[in-house]
């Protein structure tokens, strides 16, 4: 079979001489990336968080093929794996942040929480602590006194915790806790194990739960059962390389656990009322 070409992914680079830290954590400010004009990416994924921040914007953001706006005091936070095709304008202003799964391990569930929900568009009092402490973090980073990278840890955690408190959906029932916290395991299982994993039985098994129990907790939270969302999942993923990639269908197929190409070409068909191929030349 002839090479797969993977999504586009984009890694943490650092201009300066990197530390361990500079390999785990980036910032830059957005209007020093648009000083030679505006910026346009195409459809890549990252292997890190990415947190974007704009004081100012204007652009348009497209996270797994769904457009959101880009205003002023928008900020953007995506998980590693996601896709996402972003255009901003000069006169946009803030900061892109970029920080491993590593980075801060004590604060992975911080993480997830806060990533649960891609896009958070705040009124001006929100957004300006989220700005100063951004600014901070920019400086440490940019300065490297001593133990700078615990500062920017500890900033880090206090931005996050912020976005958490503004999620229009929160509940501090236990119960609820519960349940947003397996399915954040839930979905963080399918990014790693879907070419390889697509029973209900197989991720409950990780999970620790049986199947009754997982169907609970995606019905709760999200009102489908589990396997709806292991097919969302791959229907998704599949979607990513049509539009990201050149590769061919089978190689798709391929990548995704199938080794009969017709039968993933009528599971596809079936979730989005396209062939394969129909639905990468209506979409590309």
């Amino acid at each position: 079979m002839k090479k797969m070409n993977k999504i586009p992914v984009r890694q943490i680079r650092s201009a300066h001489q990197a530390t361990d830290f500079r390999q785990r954590f980036t910032i830059r400010r957005v209007e020093d990336m648009l000083a030679d004009g505006d910026m346009e990416q195409e459809l890549h994924r990252h292997n890190f968080y990415y947190l974007l921040a704009l004081q100012q914007g204007k652009g348009n953001h497209e996270i797994d093929f769904q457009p959101y706006p880009v205003d002023n005091h928008t900020i953007f936070l995506m998980r590693p794996g996601q896709v996402h095709r972003l255009i901003l304008k000069t006169g946009s202003s803030g900061y892109i942040v970029g920080f491993r799964d590593e980075w801060q391990a004590t604060q992975d569930a911080l993480v997830r929480k806060a990533a649960a929900f891609p896009h958070y568009l705040l009124t001006a009092d929100r957004f300006q602590p989220l700005q100063v402490m951004l600014a901070y973090i920019f400086r440490e980073y940019t300065e490297q006194q001593e133990r700078y990278g615990d500062v920017i840890k500890a900033h880090m955690t206090a931005v996050l915790t912020m976005l958490i408190r503004t999620q229009s959906v929160q509940d501090a029932d236990n119960s609820s806790m519960y349940l947003q916290e397996r399915l954040e395991i839930f979905s963080s299982l399918l990014a790693t194990h879907i070419s390889t994993h697509k029973q209900v039985s197989d991720y409950a098994a990780l999970m620790h739960l049986s199947v009754y129990q997982l169907n609970t907790v995606t019905r709760a939270s999200l009102g489908k059962t589990a396997a709806a969302c292991i097919n969302d999942y791959i229907i998704l993923e599949a979607r990513r390389y049509l539009l990201a990639t050149s590769n061919k269908i089978n190689q798709i197929a391929y990548e995704l656990g199938y080794e009969d190409v017709s039968y993933f070409i009528r599971f596809f068909k079936k979730h989005t009322g396209y062939s394969p191929e129909a639905y990468r030349q209506q979409f590309q």
